[in-house]
């Protein structure tokens, strides 16, 4: 996702008791079942914002539990809950307010079904965006990151649940239905009016579930990256834009068969149906939406005005966030820092080494001028609200991380690192500690002190060196001075030598976590050297002051 922060990649972005409580973004109590679907039958006006809707719950196994639980706003009116699957259904009581539904599952009915329906309409206050394109025409988004799904859908709105989906939405002629997952069938009704469906066989989290209604156009971006689909296939990928937009089609979406390429030939098969990108309405300049990505508005009504970093940024997204998803809000650099860490690595694989370079330097140019990276650490767990956690922490800080651990253990333990974490919790969930251990085994290190000082403390290095040259032995000592800012970091750092005759050298040397120490330098030189700068390409989160 993209949003309007400092950084380029920002810029773009209970059972036994009928008691209501109040939502939030913890995830559900371990006793509620796990859901394997939801089916979603949306009935959309042709005007104003009232939506008739029916959603089925699938659970994973049979329910045994007396009491179900919903995330649901109160802007939606239930008029009637099931209990049951196909014709073995009853109606069950509900209590349906705080934004909660709680549904008493009738006696005898634990243990023998899987299924809960509900019917409800109104007037969503968000979560699906209702408005009118620039030519007066009606369409609707759905949006709902981090937790807005409630505001129309009946779910466990937690990414920790994720589930497959079915969308069953009827609009009237005249408007595409683009969703999730592959176009199963769009019928036309005898009332004039379409009914579409799209259904995912992976599970997704809720804050990707979505559905585009408005007068789309598509434009085939053809069979892509064929043979690095899950089954072995080509990706098909689309463009969908408003009528008048199509003339700016392909743009820099030519390159989005060669950017999921790149990133599956890098961890692994992309993982769903489709990918499909999309011109939206939506609060975000991109939302990473599994297989349907949706761009801002704006950016479509000129030529390449969605580039193909942004293009990077949400499809990286498809592996971390939408198919790996964190379990707890805490963890979400797992989803926007690999992000845009990601799409520095299209830019070297696209553009060269300088590409990257200059990426990544903007990442931890943003880190160093933002007052969040002072104060809270990149795993927050003391803030309760997701939408505080996109800042520059999850953002530039988790990118950068992700440079520096490559460079800390290096490109083949690194990669391999990231391919064995992403196939151990693909369609899953992941915490830091995941990644962590899967970097451990392929470079055969222990990394907590990497892991614990970059994501689970404030700030950054704070260095101050100088040094000294030993005419008898030839050799010179680099004297370190870490702030009491921040406290002292582990580091290797990179090191630069100029002799007395102008030549330079490059080396790494290790850095212990002390306020002070003394470090030789390998090698012997014949006179004082010029000069000895610590970080001289700056890929370090730190800032190092020279004598």
């Amino acid at each position: 996702m993209t949003g309007r922060v400092a950084t380029r990649a920002l810029m773009w972005c209970v059972a036994g008791t009928l008691s209501a409580q109040q939502p939030s973004s913890s995830p559900p109590a371990a006793s509620q079942p796990a859901v394997e679907r939801y089916e979603f039958a949306l009935d959309l006006p042709a005007q104003g914002k009232h939506i008739v809707g029916g959603a089925r719950v699938i659970y994973a196994a049979p329910i045994v539990v007396d009491t179900l639980r919903l995330d649901l706003d109160d802007a939606m009116r239930v008029s009637g809950v099931w209990i049951g699957c196909a014709e073995a259904r009853e109606r069950a009581s509900f209590i349906h307010q705080a934004d909660v539904l709680l549904v008493a599952v009738p006696s005898g009915s634990a243990g023998e079904t899987r299924c809960l329906g509900v019917v409800y309409d109104g007037e969503p206050t968000d979560g699906l965006i209702v408005s009118t394109d620039s030519a007066g025409r009606w369409a609707a988004f759905g949006d709902n990151f981090p937790n807005r799904a409630r505001h129309w859908l009946p779910t466990q709105d937690h990414p920790a649940r994720k589930a497959n989906v079915t969308w069953i939405v009827t609009v009237p002629a005249g408007r595409s239905v683009v969703a999730n997952g592959a176009l199963v069938s769009s019928v036309a009704n005898p009332d004039s009016r379409v009914t579409t469906t799209w259904r995912t066989e992976h599970p997704i989290p809720t804050y990707g579930m979505v559905i585009a209604a408005a007068p789309l156009t598509k434009y085939n971006l053809g069979e892509t990256a064929c043979g690095f689909a899950e089954d072995g296939r080509c990706v098909p990928q689309m463009v969908w834009t408003a009528p008048e937009q199509e003339v700016w089609m392909p743009g820099h979406f030519a390159r989005a068969g060669a950017i999921v390429e790149f990133f599956s030939r890098t961890i692994g098969a992309y993982p769903y149906e489709k990918l499909g990108h999309l011109q939206t309405s939506t609060r975000y300049g991109g939302m990473e939406n599994p297989s349907a990505i949706f761009y801002f508005d704006s950016g479509f009504r000129r030529n390449n005005g969605i580039d193909d970093g942004l293009i990077a940024h949400e499809t990286a997204h498809q592996w971390f966030g939408d198919a790996v998803t964190e379990r707890e809000w805490a963890h979400i650099w797992l989803s926007e820092g690999f992000a845009t860490f990601f799409a520095a690595l299209w830019a070297q694989h696209a553009y060269g080494d300088t590409a990257y370079v200059r990426e990544t330097a903007g990442m931890r140019d943003a880190v160093l001028k933002a007052d969040v990276v002072t104060r809270r650490a990149v795993i927050d767990s003391v803030e309760t609200d997701p939408n505080h956690l996109l800042n520059e922490n999850s953002y530039p800080k988790g990118g950068f991380v992700l440079r520096m651990l490559r460079d800390e253990v290096g490109d083949s333990a690194f990669f391999s690192g990231l391919r064995r974490y992403y196939t151990a919790h693909r369609h899953g969930n992941a915490m830091t500690q995941d990644l962590q251990a899967a970097v451990e085994e392929t470079s055969g290190r222990t990394l907590g002190w990497f892991f614990d000082q970059w994501l689970r403390r404030p700030g950054w290095a704070e260095l101050r060196t100088s040094f000294a040259w030993n005419g008898a032995t030839g050799r010179v000592t680099l004297l370190v001075e870490q702030g009491a800012r921040f406290g002292a970091y582990q580091l290797t750092v990179p090191v630069e030598v100029v002799d007395a005759s102008g030549a330079r050298q490059r080396m790494r040397v290790p850095v212990e976590a002390l306020a002070s120490q003394a470090v030789v330098l390998p090698g012997t030189f014949n006179a004082a050297p010029a000069s000895v700068r610590c970080d001289p390409e700056h890929t370090l989160l730190a800032v190092c002051t020279s004598k």
